[in-house]
């Protein structure tokens, strides 16, 4: 499955904060991508970390969830019917703690966002702020990202996908863990509409060189940018957290990744 995002704007070496819970293994992605999670091997995103659910997530959970949680089935996603709208549609995989999610949805409030997030605490703390800041255009997963675009996303239903400081899995003998790898990829390209972005953001230098590869290999998409080493501008609606902040002025760079499908 895919891991989330992985909000985890963290510093490099750090516990993502976003992602506390996924941590994708690229074979294990290979194993669901060929024939949308049909073989036999048991497929991963992330990994699950201990962590507690406050008081008041857990409130967020018990009187928002029953609305804003939409319950996993291996069947097409009614888009129109979760969300009461027709709107324009982005998966968010791995949204930590809901933070940027939550200042997303309020800066588009013509789009849709779909997130995917298996750390309750994480699906409690974005529901609190689903309530606090009136968020209609929100809807959560809490299950494996992966599963949920094999078996519930249609092809070209997405017009976006967030993948946001994912685990980075900095030693070498685990970077096959990684979210972002080629059979995930071709997955997403494949629910992606024509002109549909993939915006992946990270503070690892080696995973954001490994990211304009990896995206770079699916012949149906095409990098936005032209700069050296391929790494866009930060868009206006990706906020900078208070960890990237910190990392920022310890000298620790950012990289934005943003390809669309042709």
């Amino acid at each position: 499955m895919l891991p989330q995002d992985t909000h985890s704007d963290t510093l490099p070496g750090d516990d993502a904060d976003g992602d506390p819970q996924q941590t994708p293994d690229a074979a294990h992605a290979e194993a669901g991508a060929g024939k949308d999670v049909a073989h036999p091997r048991r497929i991963r995103s992330f990994v699950r970390r201990a962590g507690r659910t406050s008081t008041g997530q857990q409130r967020a959970i018990d009187d928002l969830g029953p609305k804003f949680i939409v319950p996993y089935q291996p069947q097409p996603l009614d888009w129109a019917a979760t969300f009461g709208r027709q709107a324009p549609s982005i998966l968010e995989i791995g949204f930590g703690m809901g933070e940027t999610t939550a200042h997303i949805a309020g800066v588009r409030p013509d789009d849709n966002f779909l997130g995917c997030e298996v750390h309750e605490p994480g699906v409690g703390a974005l529901l609190k702020l689903i309530g606090e800041r009136s968020l209609e255009n929100v809807r959560i997963m809490n299950h494996d990202a992966v599963e949920v675009i094999a078996h519930m996303l249609t092809e070209e239903c997405l017009d976006g996908v967030h993948i946001f400081f994912p685990d980075p899995w900095h030693k070498k003998r685990h970077n096959k863990r990684r979210l972002v790898q080629p059979p995930l990829v071709k997955l997403l390209a494949s629910r992606l509409k024509p002109g549909g972005y993939i915006h992946c953001a990270t503070d690892w230098e080696e995973y954001a060189h490994q990211m304009v590869e990896v995206l770079s290999g699916e012949p149906t998409l095409k990098n936005t940018s032209q700069a050296d080493g391929g790494f866009a501008e930060r868009p206006d609606y990706r906020p900078v957290t208070k960890f990237e902040k910190r990392g920022l002025r310890l000298g620790h760079g950012v990289w934005d990744v943003v390809f669309r499908k042709q």
